[in-house]
């Protein structure tokens, strides 16, 4: 063991004698990065034109505590066309914090494209709140309506809350929208405790619909549970009914919906997608297995070439941004801990990964940079897996919908008081 860290040691390292242009990273010789500012609103000369990306056909859901723009570089590094969210950011935190917004709101200009969920029920802050988000140029601006969790749901009275008042939600659709220059869009759920019909889930939509120009929406298909169950168990417990999601479908033809809740593979995205879904959003799978989630998207979801060759690679490119952004926002934020996070499960279920993790535990306590805690805790992977080229197993998930035909509720029919505009998708939402 001690030669072969020896080994990986000088990989890792400049050898000695004269120096190369900069320093190596993983048996590379890479230029020496300047202090880059990642963390920037990006300018109205730089943003991406509308419609310029590739429709969400798979996108990864806004997760508190994980989806910040460090998951987010890693998640664009071996994914170019994945639609990535951010944490939900709470309207009142943006309006009160407008004079140190980058902290919350600025990415990567790589991280196109993007979209800002945003949490709250008070109309003025929504108001406020998305006219500051308005400058940094996301692709889109989401209303968080699904999540069940006491500090959300119950103290907040908002989440999940919201879908007992789709009057209020269309009003902060409407105020959302006239407040920013980018498509809006709803993730919620498929209904809330005894609120859970089929019917009662259209008449949610068709009032946003109605009184917004909203016009996707992200459907997780199970309803919350306000009381009895933790956010992890309201996750697992409600059952799943895809049903719903795919009767929307024909029930509102006009209407974008991205499907969301119990998709943990590239195979169930393909199932998904070939019986019609629109789009996918995967959550914690897209964390907990990043490389063989992510690493498939572009080619099998999009038909493009795949971005990533392989993981040495990925964090070549890694440990460059989080070099350069350490201490950004003053002492230890970030600090390597925060920075090293996403990485930590960019090896799952390979041969070295119970050892590379009992490494970076250790490392963790001591290590300045992410370099040194690379150097410190890679002889752990063999180099067969950090050169490894993304490939999947066959999937044994190819008819996962194939019975939802025959589940399908009783169509739903719009109220003759309750039409819309029947407008056409907005280019970026397609």
């Amino acid at each position: 063991m001690a030669m072969r860290s020896a080994a990986r040691q000088a990989i890792l390292s400049p050898p000695l004698g004269p120096r190369g242009p900069g320093p190596f990273l993983c048996g590379r010789s890479m230029p020496v990065a300047p202090r880059v500012e990642p963390c920037r609103a990006a300018s109205s000369a730089t943003a991406p034109a509308a419609g310029k990306h590739l429709p969400p056909l798979f996108s990864v859901a806004p997760m508190m505590d994980w989806t910040d723009n460090h998951y987010r570089t890693l998640a664009r590094l071996i994914s170019r066309h994945a639609w990535l969210y951010t944490e939900m950011v709470v309207a009142e935190t943006i309006v009160h914090q407008k004079d140190n917004l980058d902290r919350f709101l600025a990415f990567p200009e790589e991280q196109h494209p993007i979209v800002l969920q945003i949490g709250g029920s008070n109309l003025e802050n929504l108001a406020k709140a998305t006219e500051l988000a308005n400058g940094y140029s996301y692709d889109e601006i989401n209303l968080n309506c699904g999540c069940p969790s006491g500090k959300v749901a119950g103290h907040g009275c908002f989440g999940a809350r919201l879908m007992f008042d789709p009057e209020f939600v269309g009003d902060a659709m409407s105020t959302i929208a006239a407040n920013c220059d980018v498509p809006v869009s709803v993730k919620c759920r498929i209904g809330v405790d005894d609120r859970d019909s089929y019917e009662e889930l259209c008449e949610f939509v068709d009032k946003v619909v109605s009184k917004s120009p909203t016009r996707h929406f992200i459907i997780h298909a199970r309803k919350a549970l306000l009381s009895g169950l933790s956010p992890a168990e309201n996750r697992k417990v409600p059952p799943l009914k895809y049903e719903y999601y795919f009767a929307l479908l024909r029930d509102f033809p006009e209407i974008k919906f991205t499907l969301n809740g119990g998709i943990t593979n590239v195979g169930q995205v393909s199932a998904s997608i070939r019986q019609g879904a629109q789009g996918v959003m995967v959550g914690r799978a897209a964390y907990n297995n990043p490389w063989n989630m992510l690493g498939h998207v572009d080619g099998e979801i999009y038909g493009k070439q795949t971005r990533c060759i392989s993981r040495r690679q990925i964090l070549e490119s890694y440990q460059a941004y989080g070099d350069s952004i350490i201490d950004q926002y003053g002492p230890s934020r970030p600090n390597v801990r925060q920075l090293v996070k996403p990485l930590l499960n960019l090896f799952h279920s390979e041969p070295g990964n119970s050892l590379w993790k009992r490494k970076a535990d250790s490392a963790l306590r001591h290590c300045k940079t992410v370099k040194t805690f690379l150097e410190e805790t890679l002889d752990a992977i063999p180099d067969s897996v950090l050169d490894k080229p993304v490939n999947r197993e066959p999937s044994s998930d190819e008819g996962y919908f194939a019975n939802v035909d025959s589940l399908l509720p009783p169509k739903y029919t719009t109220p003759i008081n309750c039409s819309y505009e029947r407008l056409e998708l907005v280019a970026a939402s397609t």
